[in-house]
């Protein structure tokens, strides 16, 4: 469909009836239809996620960043989303529409009636017939604040299977896309969450046929126009450096970085340098404070116990050093990877990590720093499969609770700090609001 004579800067959410809808394909299929039509295209995420804001980046040809109610607050969110300078901002919600952390605000839904934004639904059709009035009714009646301003249709299965569809349809929402079940435009799962982008050598290919059928199959014109134009001009504290020059590990095995946090950081005025452990590489000596970010160790656990120039620097280096989830496991003693080999690793905290018996750790985290150089008060949350023994003494670094302020069950609190040395399974998120 045509985009002439359109508007700029407009924001549309993207939001599913739950998880697994297809929210992703669609987001990054219409970024990238949206961009070979000559428009300038942002992305962003909602909720604590590495890994979609990887493939939307690519599709859009812009980083994308994370929005986060609960952890980032109204200000934080609305000063980043008066940053956007795009023709349009598609905005990927978290889970389903309604779905967010307990007792909090923080779904796509609170998102959305927050900064008034228009919401486009995706609904899995692939086991559905009439009864997808019903699903449909429900959801764009639920809440008064919420405006649902159209429906896409995923996963339609045949032109009868539509026609029923469309049929039952008829009060509803306008429809404006009808997508049809295609295994070459999915991209495969992992343990963890999706297959990084950079891991996906035809990547680009599935994109390009995603973003064929988004062109074809939807009202690209409709959705551009039904994009609002967002004008707050919100300013939020950005999270402080916690050092003047930071070290950041970034490679395959190190890729879970907020993007968000890494701008605070320089605007706060902190110099960054990276460097990558499975390139054998040591972080800068004059770097006052290392960070080891989460991401995949377990799948690279041989080479990093075979980098003796990074483990060295690590272990002469008289900076703080933090490292978060998988960056606390490399840490640590040792790391027994889901075949149970033990790796050993940089043996800087007293705690020793393993996939051998996966357990799954997920939620929202309010954390209160009792060490380093952190602002006091922290939101965060914790996704992991790994298992951990501590092996010695170690102060805690924070205490922790559940989104709603429930002590955790396993501990009260988490991570450890030795020395100049702390690690947590904790990803920090931001400064609390």
């Amino acid at each position: 469909m045509g985009l002439e004579g359109c508007a700029m800067n407009r924001i549309l959410v993207i939001a599913a009836t739950g998880s697994s809808s297809g929210k992703t394909t669609i987001t990054m299929g219409l970024a990238r239809a949206f961009r070979n039509a000559g428009k300038t295209v942002r992305t962003a995420k909602l909720g604590p996620d590495y890994i979609d804001p990887g493939f939307h980046a690519v599709a859009s040809g812009a980083p994308c960043v994370n929005l986060d109610l609960w952890a980032m607050g109204e200000a934080y969110c609305a000063a980043q989303l008066s940053n956007f300078v795009a023709d349009i901002t598609i905005i990927e919600g978290v889970m389903g529409l309604f779905d967010g952390p307990e007792g909090a605000k923080g779904s796509t839904a609170d998102f959305a009636a927050t900064f008034n934004l228009p919401v486009v639904l995706v609904i899995d059709a692939s086991h559905q017939a009439q009864s997808i009035a019903a699903l449909a009714h429900g959801f764009t009646t639920f809440r008064n604040d919420v405006q649902i301003a159209g429906l896409i249709l995923n996963r339609v299965k045949s032109d009868r299977h539509e026609s029923l569809l469309r049929e039952a349809l008829k009060d509803a929402p306008p429809i404006l896309g009808v997508l049809r079940h295609n295994d070459s435009s999915t991209v495969k799962s992992r343990h963890l969450g999706l297959i990084q982008a950079q891991e996906n050598q035809q990547l680009e290919l599935v994109i390009e046929s995603i973003a064929s059928a988004v062109t074809r199959e939807t009202f690209l014109d409709k959705m551009f126009q039904i994009g609002t134009k967002f004008t707050n001009q919100s300013r939020a504290p950005a999270f402080p450096p916690p050092g003047q020059h930071i070290a950041i590990a970034r490679d395959a095995a190190f890729s879970f970085i907020y993007p968000h946090l890494l701008q605070d950081w320089r605007k706060g005025g902190a110099e960054l340098s990276f460097f990558s452990p499975l390139n054998n590489e040591a972080p800068n000596p004059s770097a006052r404070f290392i960070y080891l970010p989460g991401g995949y160790p377990e799948l690279h656990a041989g080479m990093i116990a075979n980098a003796p120039h990074f483990l060295k620097g690590l272990r002469t280096s008289q900076a703080t050093i933090y490292g978060e989830c998988g960056g606390y496991m490399v840490l640590g003693q040792g790391l027994i990877d889901a075949q149970g080999h033990r790796h050993a690793m940089a043996g800087l905290l007293p705690v020793e990590t393993s996939f051998a018996n996966r357990k799954l750790h997920l939620g929202y985290r309010a954390l209160t720093a009792l060490h380093g150089p952190f602002p006091k008060q922290l939101r965060g949350h914790e996704f992991h499969y790994s298992t951990a023994r501590i092996t010695g003494d170690a102060d805690p670094l924070f205490e922790a609770t559940t989104a709603n302020g429930t002590p955790l069950q396993e501990k009260s609190v988490m991570g450890q700090r030795r020395g100049n040395v702390l690690g947590s399974y904790a990803h920090i998120i931001a400064v609390k609001p």
